[in-house]
C-alpha cells in the first residue's frame, strides 16, 4: 500500500520561494505517476504539476508554468515541487498524490492515492 506524506508547507512573501516535499512509501515507485494538487478555501482542488516517475516526464498548469518544477530523487522514493516567485494567489493546501495510470493524468479522480496536505501561504 503506497503511502505519500508531505512536508516544506509555510509562509512565504510574494516574490519568495519554497520547496515542498512528498516520501513515498509502501510500494514501487518505478510504474507510478505522481502529482500536485492545490486547494484554496471555498475552491476546487486544481491540478499543479505531474511528473512519471519511470520516464520523467512532467507537466506544469498554466499558472505556475516558468515559476513551479515538479522533480523527483529515486534514491529518496521523494517528490519535490520547487516554487519561486510565489504569489499571494498561490495560498493553498497543496496535495501530493499517486496513480498507476499510464498516460498523463491532470483530474483529481484519476489519482487513488493522497497525502495528507501542507499549507502554503504567501503575503503580499
Amino acid at each position: 500500500q503506497v503511502q505519500l506524506v508531505e512536508s516544506g508547507g509555510g509562509l512565504a512573501q510574494a516574490g519568495g520561494s519554497l520547496r515542498l516535499s512528498c516520501a513515498v512509501s509502501g510500494g514501487t515507485v518505478s510504474n507510478l505517476a505522481m502529482a500536485w494538487f492545490r486547494q484554496a478555501p471555498g475552491k476546487e482542488r486544481e491540478f499543479v504539476a505531474y511528473i512519471a516517475w519511470n520516464y520523467g516526464r512532467t507537466l506544469h498548469a498554466d499558472p505556475v508554468k516558468g515559476r513551479f518544477t515538479i522533480s523527483r530523487d529515486n534514491a529518496k522514493n521523494t517528490v519535490y515541487l520547487q516554487m519561486n516567485s510565489l504569489k499571494p494567489e498561490d495560498t493553498a493546501v497543496y496535495y501530493c498524490a499517486a496513480t498507476r495510470i499510464i498516460v498523463v493524468a491532470t483530474r483529481p479522480s484519476d489519482y487513488n492515492v493522497w497525502g495528507q496536505g501542507t499549507q502554503v501561504t504567501v503575503s503580499s
